[in-house]
């Protein structure tokens, strides 16, 4: 009999055997090893080994480490995880997860009872493992790209909260592509994709909102250079679109020497008071809440004026910049929850570059006051982005 885990077939099977290999191993109920193997792995019961040859997963069950849907058996869970690049510790050139702070109790949302700030306390996440340069994942053939593709999401296996809230979103199969250089029309896929996913996360009763995002970078955090983004469900308002929301934030539609392009119904410019040294916002000249009330038109025109303000980035030091970009849009809307009619759809581009190669640390003062010192003049900034041509 089979069930999933992370939407994926696996197979439920009992028993022990002595003297396999460490990738086909399996551990009885009693076991000290399992229990040791258990509490090193640590991830939400599993104990996760590799195995090169099974193109499934299998697991061996016992009660707290329950799969449901699986008949009960007296086994302890394991994962044989077949695909080399979760090989942990065992795969040549790939550095193993940090399991000295690694907790694989569920995620936990706590709230700072002073500041009312919220932070997703997700120990078991510390076992991400670090990929290798090689073999990436999100190729095809790859462990999350099993067949060709032009865009695609997929649960993440490591979601920073529980209840399948967390997407990654492969752009393109191209390992050494950007976005800009997806072109309009697999830019415009990748659009229709985030709003397709807006809609269907924003459907469900236990999401409040929506947030399309990418970390571009090591800089920034991303373990993966495949071009790829994340979208997050929240149960909840963020406190800082819950801000943006109450102040009722509106485009910039006059920004002056702060203007950096404008296509169609969309503009693009650097923001006035910028947290980081470089800062772009895009939005349309229009009023729309979110996404999927874009129209056709609209959707092909930020697919243009992405692609043009990506690539004038990546001009700006002569490589490519890593940043950090996210969609401001609506909260879910349906029975009961207000409607944000006056949200305006904007996006976010930041990078925390102040010259090339050369990365602006917040520091304590500006964590301490919530104050932030920006050593690069908007204006001129919005200069240099302007005298650089776009993508197309």
């Amino acid at each position: 009999m089979g069930t999933c885990i992370g939407r994926r077939p696996i197979d439920v099977m009992c028993g022990s055997t002595q003297g396999r290999s460490p990738a086909n191993r399996r551990f009885t109920v009693g076991s000290s090893r399992a229990r040791a193997e258990l509490a090193q792995q640590g991830t939400r019961g599993d104990v996760v080994v590799p195995s090169r040859t099974m193109q499934r997963s299998q697991c061996v069950r016992n009660g707290p480490h329950d799969v449901g849907g699986a008949p009960p058996c007296d086994g302890v869970r394991v994962l044989l995880l077949w695909d080399r690049h979760l090989a942990r510790r065992t795969t040549p050139g790939m550095t193993g997860p940090d399991t000295g702070m690694t907790d694989p109790r569920p995620a936990r949302d706590r709230v700072d009872p002073y500041l009312g700030t919220r932070v997703h306390v997700v120990g078991a996440r510390q076992a991400r493992p670090n990929l290798p340069r090689s073999g990436c994942p999100f190729c095809v053939g790859g462990l999350e790209a099993p067949e060709p593709y032009d865009v695609r999401w997929f649960p993440n296996r490591w979601p920073a909260m529980e209840g399948d809230r967390c997407d990654v979103v492969l752009y393109t199969s191209e390992h050494d592509a950007t976005f800009w250089s997806l072109g309009v029309d697999g830019a415009r896929k990748v659009v229709d994709l985030w709003a397709d996913r807006t809609t269907e996360l924003g459907a469900r009763d236990d999401v409040d909102f929506v947030l399309v995002f990418e970390n571009r970078g090591p800089e920034v955090g991303a373990t993966i250079s495949h071009p790829h983004g994340q979208i997050y469900a929240y149960d909840h308002v963020p406190a800082r679109p819950a801000a943006r929301l109450g102040a009722r934030w509106r485009p910039d539609l006059e920004p002056g020497a702060r203007a950096v392009v404008a296509h169609g119904q969309w503009t693009a410019w650097v923001p006035f008071a910028p947290r980081f040294p470089v800062e772009v916002a895009v939005a349309p000249v229009e009023q729309a809440p979110d996404l999927p009330s874009l129209g056709d038109a609209a959707r092909e025109e930020l697919a243009v004026v992405l692609i043009d303000v990506l690539a004038r980035l990546d001009q700006l030091y002569d490589q490519p910049l890593p940043y950090m970009m996210w969609l401001n849009q609506r909260p879910t809307t349906g029975p009961g929850r207000p409607g944000y009619d006056h949200a305006w759809f904007n996006i976010e581009i930041v990078s925390p570059w102040r010259s090339a190669g050369v990365q602006r640390f917040i520091a304590a003062a500006e964590v301490a006051g919530d104050e932030y010192f920006n050593p690069v003049v908007p204006e001129d900034l919005a200069d240099r982005l302007r005298g650089l041509p776009g993508g197309r």
